[in-house]
């Protein structure tokens, strides 16, 4: 599988629950959507009321908090996955590339102080900056984001299909490279 780069378009929904998040994965699932090029992310809400932990032994990875058993069943389906402690965030559970893009974000933002690691990995796959606060909001609110990126036309029918589920909202990115 290829990294995320700016090189791609990007399907960003937004979801107010895990369970239409966890559908509309399903949903891209069956259209036959590469999950290679899927990530979802989240809080895990009511964490201050839960335990909220994630351990990694082998290829068996455990998570345990109000909401467990999703993401167990999202890192079966999803490539990575990774828990965060983001400053005006909180504990940030991901899965699928964004992992490796945040990570990223995470030593460039310790090298150049810059943008967030947040911030920084979800602009390197192609969001513009201006979109970027919303999506930090929209997941400091508790809310899910499910995030396909790729080629245009792959994006396309991602798009298409988050548009057809419980999606709060649905965004297109278009590379500029490429629109120009």
């Amino acid at each position: 599988m290829e990294p995320p780069t700016e090189n791609h378009d990007v399907a960003v929904g937004t979801f107010a629950s895990h369970v239409e998040a966890e559908s509309a994965i399903k949903q891209l699932h069956h259209a036959g959507v590469d999950l290679e090029r899927l990530s979802i992310a989240g809080k895990d809400y009511h964490t201050e009321e839960h335990a909220v932990g994630y351990y990694n032994t082998g290829d068996r990875m455990k998570y345990w908090g109000a909401i467990g058993a999703f993401w167990g069943g999202m890192w079966g389906v999803l490539i990575g996955s990774g828990l965060f402690w983001l400053p005006g965030i909180g504990p940030l559970v991901v899965a699928g590339p964004l992992v490796g893009a945040i990570v990223g974000g995470l030593e460039n933002a310790v090298v150049s102080g810059a943008m967030g690691a947040l911030g920084g990995a979800i602009y390197s796959i192609g969001i513009p900056k201006d979109s970027i606060v919303q999506y930090e909001s929209t997941l400091g609110e508790g809310k899910f984001l499910v995030i396909y990126h790729g080629p245009a036309d792959e994006v396309a029918k991602a798009r298409e299909i988050l548009a057809q589920t419980a999606a709060l909202t649905v965004d297109h990115h278009i590379n500029q490279e490429q629109a120009t």
